[in-house]
């Protein structure tokens, strides 16, 4: 269920992507990332109301808030790289940064999680991931390129502060948090970086009222988020995710640019296909040490 539940999430982070993408074109980088936390906040807000929760609670380590403040820095990289590279592009860089930091986080058990060394065997399957990673960027513009990247990095911690928050707290306490935190660090970016913006001057009638859903799509991930996490491993998760986003991008890229990448194409299943490669080696991995530890008791 986790991993299907993580496909779903990367398909609706592609959809985020655009719709949050659209809202920057209308209002700026900053005022846009504001307007997602508010909508964000909403939508969590009412669905703790209809539970009957409450975001009082005891405090845990002051690390697990920080998700909400991470996760500005991951959506105003995004907003800003939209539009300079294709949809897919902006997908896997993401996704290089997230491997790459996922990898680290699995070897060495970073912010609380759990160890997943990794085995030499599965040498394979990661090149056949990063060869499709690689095939997919085409478009060079550096601070794009650079800014996709670390919101990748930016994401996976953003998603695992708020995966310990939730393990402590509930699912919606956590994704009521990382919007509070989100929106009280998005204000004064906005005020610092966002002088040339007109912010909340009005609403402006040229923007799809769809982009104004970016930040419910983006409530909707975290809920997903919270949930997947800690059940399986950052890096598998990154490329569960990944899956999603790509096929899903390639569908998207089609219907805003009119054509069909039949390099993406190509990338996507060299990545799934690295997935299934490493997938396959862990269960028969776990099949293996079953029996030895069933014998064992």
């Amino acid at each position: 269920m986790y991993y299907l539940l993580s496909l779903l999430t990367g398909i609706l982070v592609s959809v985020m992507i655009v719709s949050n993408g659209g809202l920057t074109a209308g209002y700026g980088v900053y005022t846009a990332t504001v307007i997602i936390h508010i909508t964000g906040l909403l939508l969590i807000t009412a669905l703790m109301l209809l539970k009957g929760e409450r975001p009082k609670h005891k405090i845990q380590n002051w690390v697990f808030y920080t998700g909400g403040a991470v996760g500005v820095a991951t959506t105003v990289f995004n907003n800003f790289a939209y539009g300079r590279i294709s949809v897919s592009a902006i997908l896997a860089l993401g996704l290089f940064g997230q491997t790459i930091f996922g990898l680290f986080i699995d070897q060495y058990g970073l912010i609380g999680m759990s160890k997943h060394p990794f085995r030499k065997e599965k040498i394979a399957g990661v090149l056949l991931i990063f060869a499709g990673i690689v095939s997919m960027i085409t478009e060079f513009a550096f601070l794009a390129v650079g800014a996709a990247f670390l919101s990748g990095i930016f994401t996976i911690v953003s998603r695992t502060t708020n995966a310990r928050l939730s393990d402590a707290t509930t699912l919606r306490v956590s994704t009521f948090y990382n919007y509070v935190i989100g929106l009280l660090t998005a204000v004064p970016v906005l005020l610092l970086f966002g002088r040339g913006e007109l912010p909340f001057a009005g609403v402006n009638a040229s923007v799809n009222p769809f982009y104004y859903f970016g930040g419910v799509l983006g409530a909707c991930i975290v809920l997903l988020g919270n949930m997947t996490v800690t059940k399986i491993s950052a890096f598998y998760l990154s490329i569960l995710l990944f899956v999603g986003q790509v096929f899903s991008g390639i569908l998207i890229d089609a219907l805003l640019s009119g054509a069909f990448s039949v390099r993406n194409l190509i990338g996507g299943m060299l990545v799934t296909l690295g997935l299934c490669v490493n997938l396959f080696l862990d269960r028969k991995k776990h099949a293996a040490v079953s029996p030895n530890a069933t014998e064992a008791r």
